[in-house]
């Protein structure tokens, strides 16, 4: 089993992650991984991100990641402050070979037959599909995995709670992002716990 294909069976949920006060990060990510979900993918959309990735790390049991990895750069940055897994939004052919050097546990955005085989000529197989419900929902989901018997994706983008079990039942998804678990501003612990603890059991 590769290292992206055990991150992504860890848990059902990746949440994905704005943090805005590196303040919130410790507390957000200790919530988390409280109710089951170790796997913490923070955007680097914010100021805060970078600090926010070292902090978690400090939780005993989470796994941390940096989502919104444009290029070569954002790539650098993220695995200097500790990233132990890289998403990103799209695939290009400079940041996948970028990440591919590296060794980095990576999961690109794929939105159509011809990102997944960009992927497929980099020697990839695992993909986060985005954004999943735009991008045509379980639908098109089915109608791409149909080809690439051999690729194993993660839904993310309108993924929520309703909606998660639906993608979970398929066979090529593994696990499913969402930033419904984490609620903007301050973190609540206890009920970002018990939303952790609901998405964790997810899984059919």
């Amino acid at each position: 089993m590769s290292a992206i294909e055990t991150i992504m069976l860890t848990a059902p949920v990746i949440p994905v992650l704005v943090v805005e006060d590196v303040d919130h990060a410790l507390p957000l990510a200790e919530a988390l991984v409280a109710g089951g979900l170790r796997v913490l993918e923070v955007t680097l959309r914010t100021p805060a991100a970078l600090d926010a990735i070292r902090t978690m790390k400090q939780v005993e049991g989470a796994i941390v990641g940096a989502g919104t990895v444009t290029n070569p750069a954002e790539l650098d940055a993220a695995l200097d402050a500790g990233s132990e897994f890289i998403v990103s939004p799209g695939l290009t052919e400079r940041l996948g070979k970028a990440a591919v050097e590296s060794s980095v546990p990576f999961l690109p955005g794929i939105a159509n037959a011809g990102d997944i085989m960009r992927g497929l000529d980099l020697g990839l197989t695992h993909f986060k599909f985005f954004p999943a419900m735009a991008a045509g929902g379980i639908p098109a989901l089915k109608a791409l995995a149909a080809p690439f018997g051999q690729c194993r994706f993660c839904p993310t983008g309108g993924v929520s709670a309703t909606n998660a079990p639906d993608w979970l039942a398929l066979k090529p998804v593994l696990c499913v992002g969402g930033s419904w678990v984490s609620p903007a501003g301050p973190p609540d612990k206890a009920a970002i716990e018990a939303l952790a603890r609901e998405a964790a059991a997810l899984r059919p």
